[in-house]
């Protein structure tokens, strides 16, 4: 099937990074495979981490088929781009379906982009993982890679107002190297190396990021532990759960309700 709108969305992405004069920073993009099957799983901090992440599979001439909340399939607007870019929608209702529809899609020879955290975080640190990614992986016998982003957050973020118009900003994209899902008879144990190995990525992106906060104020888009003004990550945590009370004001009275709903 030919791609009519995933080129063009590129194209014009690429150009404006070029009038906003984003420092792009892409390391480890030689990892993705050029063809076959792949499961990029990124950190999430910036609605905008798709579009970036897609970026760490170009240098492949790969195109990464992002799964992602079903509403943005059913926008006016976003819904006809995301069908005509052929990715994967996850009704949180009907998730079997979603997977099925990744996992058909990387023995087809894809690559799959996935968010791991399923929600950005809000303290800009790697939040516990869904197993989902690594998950599909085994069952689709394809490589997993990491992905580090940051900066992204600087543009558009949970809690923060939208700044798409900013200038100069440094993005970092990190592609880490394959995790073979056969080294792994325990799929627990390959999701927790690939959340250690982001881990690592992010914090490598983090120290090494050229800006710093201009002010004060400005430090909102650094985590605590790095003297920024970002929530911890417990209190990220008490701020997700208070979101899943307002969405859904009755959810204390059930069952498991204590249960993350990301």
């Amino acid at each position: 099937m030919p791609e009519l709108v995933y080129p063009p969305v590129i194209a014009a992405a690429k150009t404006m990074f070029r009038v906003l004069d984003l420092k792009l920073t892409v390391e480890g993009d030689h990892h993705v495979p050029r063809t076959g099957g792949a499961v990029l799983a990124s950190n999430h901090v910036s609605y905008l981490d798709f579009i970036f992440c897609g970026l760490g599979a170009l240098e492949s001439r790969r195109l990464v088929r992002f799964m992602a909340k079903d509403s943005v399939f059913r926008h006016r607007v976003s819904g006809p781009l995301m069908r005509g870019m052929r990715h994967i929608p996850v009704d949180r209702r009907a998730g079997a379906d979603s997977y099925a529809a990744a996992v058909a899609a990387l023995r087809s020879g894809e690559v799959v982009g996935v968010f791991p955290e399923a929600t950005i975080s809000r303290s800009f640190t790697v939040k516990e993982f869904k197993s989902g990614a690594t998950r599909m992986a085994r069952e689709a016998q394809v490589p997993v890679l990491p992905v580090a982003l940051w900066g992204t957050q600087r543009l558009w973020t949970k809690g923060r107002p939208r700044t798409l118009t900013r200038r100069h900003t440094p993005i970092t994209i990190l592609v880490g190297e394959p995790m073979d899902p056969a080294a792994y008879p325990d799929p627990t144990a390959m999701t927790e190396d690939l959340r250690t190995r982001l881990t690592a990525l992010v914090d490598r992106a983090q120290r090494e990021y050229p800006d710093q906060p201009a002010t004060p104020e400005d430090r909102w888009w650094l985590p605590a532990h790095l003297g920024g003004s970002a929530p911890t990550p417990q209190e990220a945590l008490a701020l997700d759960a208070g979101d899943r009370r307002s969405a859904n004001p009755g959810a204390a009275d059930l069952p498991g309700a204590d249960r993350s709903s990301g």
